[in-house]
């Protein structure tokens, strides 16, 4: 699955957000909640390698640990991308790349593309995620609108 938007910021701006994980916790909420295991507190950047979380649907419907595992290509030409390479007991493959694309005039492009397995339960994790990077991306513009306030939704 594929999402795509355009967003009215400089992809290089947009490409530093990507790689904070407190945008991750921004753009899920409140859909998703993480408590980070290991390590123990949020990182400040994404380095390349592996987070355990913890997932709560809602903030409340626990939804087991996931291993977010981060890769950072070298070189992807013009666009920059950033790949979780996660799973988790239920879900075997949650390949997401996030990708920005310079468009010019202060715009870029912003794509989430996922590629899930989780043996029986796909078409229910393939909907859920189908919703969730919708959510995610308006969450995104709202974030631009705000200035990239962190603090102006309370998460």
């Amino acid at each position: 699955m594929r999402r795509t938007s355009e967003f009215a910021i400089d992809a290089e701006i947009a490409w530093q957000e990507v790689l904070k994980p407190r945008l991750l916790d921004f753009v899920a909420y409140p859909m998703l909640r993480f408590e980070y295991l290991d390590p123990a507190t949020r990182p400040a950047i994404w380095n390349p390698g592996n987070y355990l979380v913890d997932m709560r649907v809602l903030g409340l419907i626990p939804f087991g640990t996931q291993v977010i595992g981060i890769e950072i290509p070298d070189d992807t030409g013009a666009v920059r991308q950033l790949r979780d390479n996660g799973h988790s007991r239920l879900i075997r493959t949650w390949d997401h790349r996030v990708m920005v694309e310079p468009l010019g005039y202060g715009r870029c492009r912003y794509t989430d593309e996922i590629h899930v397995q989780a043996g029986l339960l796909t078409p229910f994790i393939w909907m859920f995620a189908w919703i969730f990077y919708r959510h995610r991306q308006r969450r995104w513009k709202k974030l631009i609108a705000a200035g990239f306030d962190y603090s102006a939704d309370g998460v």
